[in-house]
């Protein structure tokens, strides 16, 4: 496992927390959208950080930190995040993970090894153009169906997100996901912005009036949905 990204404190990738976050490279998805590109297909091996110095600085902010956020790429690609994740706890921090959710035997691992405090999923689209979304062609959704179930089991305080995409989303496939989902403590509906570093081109934001309509559709199914981005 490589961490090609560390920002040192941050109070909105664990809400409700100060946390520190890691960005761990490499995933297994093909997201056109995705703002990491360099974390997913352009991996610069020199960009590599130190694990050890990023956990020396997180000794040194111990009682100023309360957790860390590790994140990706995909942070359960490698097994190796486990090391890393145990490094953490045995330091005192939480630890929020974020997925796609496609590893879910890694998944109940992280959270039935106390590794995992809490749990941020990715609800990339519905059903039906998952494997549009993800760039993956023939993708086997059922891992995905098998995440959701655990999380939804109630093993681990988690929430579910979807990043929205013009080109990609309409008002019926949030209320798919939704009735999907329906349970879930919280859902977050993530305004897409084109960064710079997408992995394919063409792609825009949508409004914010189609955003706030889709948080209405969303609460009829969830009781906590909220609008990021807008």
């Amino acid at each position: 496992m490589q961490i090609h990204g560390f920002q040192k404190m941050t109070l909105l990738d664990y809400p409700g927390k100060v946390a520190a976050t890691f960005f761990t490279a490499g995933c297994n998805l093909r997201c056109p959208f995705c703002h990491n590109a360099p974390l997913v297909t352009k991996i610069n091996l020199a960009d590599c950080l130190d694990k050890n110095e990023l956990i020396e600085y997180l000794k040194k902010r111990k009682g100023i930190l309360d957790g860390v956020c590790i994140t990706g790429g995909e942070p359960l690609l490698s097994d190796d995040v486990f090391e890393l994740m145990k490094e953490i706890k045995d330091l005192g921090y939480l630890i929020k993970l974020d997925t796609n959710g496609t590893f879910p035997e890694r998944l109940r691992r992280a959270v039935f090894g106390g590794l995992a405090d809490s749990v941020a999923m990715d609800i990339k689209n519905s059903k039906e153009k998952y494997a549009e979304t993800v760039g993956v062609k023939d993708f086997d959704i059922a891992p995905i169906e098998e995440s959701v179930g655990f999380l939804k089991s109630g093993a681990v305080d988690f929430e579910f997100r979807t990043t929205v995409v013009k080109e990609l989303h309409t008002e019926e496939d949030i209320e798919s996901i939704c009735r999907w989902i329906r349970g879930a403590p919280r859902y977050y509906l993530q305004r897409f912005k084109d960064s710079g570093n997408l992995i394919r081109e063409g792609f825009t934001e949508p409004s914010i009036d189609f955003m706030e309509n889709l948080q209405k559709i969303a609460l009829k199914y969830i009781e906590k949905v909220e609008l990021r981005g807008v």
